[in-house]
């Protein structure tokens, strides 16, 4: 009787017993094994995996209150992080591969993908440098404009020259 009612218990909360031991027991063992090898694949594999694992946790956090909602938010994460940790099927490794890797291998495109101009109506002008540069103009005057980009142009000469001291007209930074 007692054992049955134990089963019941293990079976009923089955991913809260799972889930320590595959999001957690098991990487921390692989990753410390990967350490002391002198492959780079395992290494990137579980450094891929202990970000991703952060990334799911942040979103637990944030969303949380919408999680519990979800009956099958645990299962799911179980599932998902069994595909991301066991080495059958090395999905830290795919995602790195196919998402992250392509993301940051590229800044030009990473630019693109977080640049929205803002604008306050549909007949404004859109938000972009020469229309700042306009207004900067409009507001300030020519001569402020002129002393602006020549500042802009000494920093940028004091920093190829590796001279990060700026000079203002008042002010060192």
């Amino acid at each position: 009787m007692g054992s049955g009612n134990f089963l019941q218990v293990v079976v009923k909360n089955f991913d809260v017993l799972a889930l320590p031991l595959v999001t957690l027991l098991f990487p921390l063992y692989a990753s410390i094994k990967a350490i002391e090898t002198k492959s780079i694949t395992d290494d990137q594999q579980w450094l891929t995996y202990w970000v991703l694992y952060s990334m799911i946790t942040l979103f637990e956090l944030t969303f949380a209150k919408v999680l519990e909602l979800l009956p099958f938010w645990p299962y799911a994460k179980l599932i998902a992080s069994c595909w991301l940790v066991l080495p059958h099927f090395n999905g830290a490794a795919y995602v790195y591969k196919h998402f992250i890797r392509p993301f940051y291998m590229n800044p030009q495109r990473t630019a693109q993908i977080w640049y929205i101009p803002r604008k306050k109506n549909i007949f404004s002008k859109p938000d972009d440098v020469l229309t700042a540069a306009e207004k900067y103009i409009e507001e300030n005057g020519t001569e402020a404009f002129e002393r602006l980009i020549s500042k802009a142009d000494r920093e940028a000469r004091a920093r190829k020259s590796g001279n990060y001291m700026i000079f203002d007209d008042d002010y060192i930074y």
